[in-house]
């Protein structure tokens, strides 16, 4: 009986690093664990410490290090491929994780991730509904919110009584609030019926209550608003409220082009081939033809 080899044992591999450092707040806001401003947030309280040390912002990372938030272990693992959520928003509910009044909040209903958080992508106040976006991508959530890259969003207004003229000329021209200038980059009105008097309009920012206090600062009271666009996001109109619709990267790629990052690459599904011919499609199966039944002339009686 010949003896047993012994078995080769390989060394164990080190833990795998980026080839570039990142930046501490890139980084953990593309693992899904929030926002950069979060992020930021939480490096400046000290919640975060980098091999025992009080992380800094701006520190780059190479993935060796030893990161801790609120003492607990940060694993900094690759990132995951990025995702992509509409929620179609109820009136009533609040765009925050917890509410102290014991509110509902859009985070009840949707789906739950594993290793990542949902991140939302602006804000809803309790009483607008519509459009909400949620992604695991910090770095695409920061880009999105932020005033530099004037997004547009997009609503639908429900307003009492009727608006002059001059009243909608002078909310495309600006109005000044408390917390500065502001003005509809567009507004179309859509028909109404009764006291009830529809309009569509866009901002390319999102300041708190901002759609609501330019029509206030005139005098119009708004009784219904819904957000039906976010970029080049849309409502889909067969979204019931409530619910939500995971996108594409295809769909979502506009998102990233807006902001100008590189979206993620759809990879292709492999076509399957024939057993023993690796690379050869599988030709489709050819129906076959019958040769039809002729009966037999019947003879005369």
């Amino acid at each position: 009986m010949k003896p047993s080899r012994p078995q080769r044992t390989r060394p164990a591999e080190p833990r795998p690093a980026t080839q570039t450092a990142e930046r501490i707040q890139k980084w953990l806001a593309g693992a899904g664990l929030g926002s950069r401003r979060e992020i930021e947030t939480w490096i400046s309280e000290g919640r975060i410490r980098v091999d025992g040390l009080p992380a800094t912002l701006g520190q780059r990372l190479t993935g060796r290090e030893q990161v801790t938030l609120n003492g607990q272990p940060l694993v900094l693992k690759a990132q995951a491929a990025p995702r992509v959520l509409i929620y179609h928003k109820p009136d009533g509910e609040v765009t925050t994780r917890h509410d102290p009044e014991g509110r509902p909040t859009v985070f009840q209903n949707l789906p739950r991730l594993k290793g990542a958080r949902w991140i939302t992508i602006g804000r809803l106040d309790v009483n607008t509904s519509g459009l909400l976006l949620f992604t695991t991508d910090g770095a695409l959530a920061h880009r999105l919110m932020h005033p530099s890259h004037q997004i547009l969003r997009s609503y639908a207004v429900r307003v009492l009584g009727s608006v002059s003229d001059a009243v909608l000329a002078r909310l495309q021209e600006g109005v000044m609030l408390e917390d500065g200038p502001a003005a509809f980059e567009s507004l179309t009105d859509e028909g109404g019926d009764g006291a009830n008097h529809w309009y569509r309009v866009s901002l390319g920012e999102g300041r708190n209550r901002e759609v609501r206090r330019l029509w206030e600062s005139q005098g119009v009271v708004v009784s219904r608003l819904i957000r039906v666009g976010y970029g080049p996001i849309a409502l889909p109109p067969g979204l019931r409220r409530g619910q939500s619709m995971e996108l594409t990267p295809a769909q979502f790629a506009p998102l990233y082009q807006a902001v100008g990052l590189t979206g993620p690459v759809e990879t292709p599904r492999p076509q399957r081939t024939r057993p023993g011919r690796p690379g050869t499609p599988k030709p489709p199966r050819e129906s076959a033809t019958l040769p039809s039944r002729r009966r037999p002339p019947t003879r005369a009686k």
